[in-house]
C-alpha cells in the first residue's frame, strides 16, 4: 500500500509537468499582446501596437492559442480588404472621369481580391498549411501595394486610400509573422 501511495503524487507530478509541457508548445495562453510582441522580435515590420489592437478586438482572440491567433490576424485581414474595398468604391461614386476614377476602379478590384487572399491564407493556416498561408498574405500584401502604385501611375499623390492599403500591408505582416511562431 505504501509504494502504491508513493506513486500517485509522482504521477500526478508527471502529468502536471505534461499539461505544462502540452500548454506552452501548442501555444495555449497565448494572449494578443504575447503573440504580437514574439511576432514583433521575430519580425522588426510587425507594428506592435498594431497587432495588439487589431487582434485584441477580434471575438475569437480570448480563446485562441498561437494558431488560433495566426487565424485571427487572416480573418481581420479579410476584414480590413472588405472595408478598403467598400472605402475605394464609396470614393468612386464622387469621383470625376480620369485618372483618380481609373485608380478607384482598379484599386476595388484589387481590394477584392486582396480579401479573398486573406480569406485563402485563413484556410490554409486552419489546415495547418503554413507555407501556403503564408504565401497567400504575401500576395494580399502585394494587391495592397499595387493599389498604391495605381494612384502614383494616374499622377494622383498621395493616394486617398493610403490608410487602407498601410493597414492591410501591416495585418499580412502581422499574419506571416504570427504564423511563423506556430509549432
Amino acid at each position: 500500500m505504501a509504494q502504491r501511495a508513493s506513486r500517485r503524487p509522482a504521477a500526478a507530478a508527471a502529468a502536471v509537468v505534461v499539461a505544462v509541457v502540452l500548454a506552452v508548445s501548442g501555444g495555449v495562453g497565448a494572449t494578443p499582446e504575447t503573440a504580437c510582441r514574439a511576432a514583433a522580435e521575430e519580425d522588426r515590420r510587425v507594428d506592435y501596437e498594431f497587432c495588439v489592437s487589431r487582434l485584441s478586438h477580434h471575438h475569437d482572440s480570448p480563446d485562441a492559442d498561437t494558431w488560433g491567433l495566426a487565424k485571427v490576424a487572416a480573418d481581420v485581414g479579410v476584414c480590413i480588404a472588405g472595408d478598403a474595398a467598400y472605402d475605394a468604391k464609396a470614393k468612386l461614386q464622387a469621383a470625376k472621369a480620369g485618372g483618380e476614377r481609373e485608380a478607384l476602379e482598379r484599386c476595388a478590384e484589387l481590394y477584392d481580391r486582396m480579401g479573398s487572399a486573406f480569406a485563402a491564407a485563413y484556410d490554409d493556416i486552419n489546415r495547418r498549411e503554413y507555407a501556403a498561408g503564408k504565401e497567400k498574405a504575401g500576395e494580399a500584401a502585394s494587391l495592397a501595394r499595387r493599389c498604391d502604385g495605381a494612384f502614383a501611375d494616374a499622377g494622383v499623390a498621395p493616394s486617398p486610400l493610403e490608410r487602407q492599403t498601410a493597414e492591410s500591408v501591416k495585418i499580412a505582416i502581422v499574419c506571416t509573422a504570427i504564423t511563423n511562431l506556430v509549432k
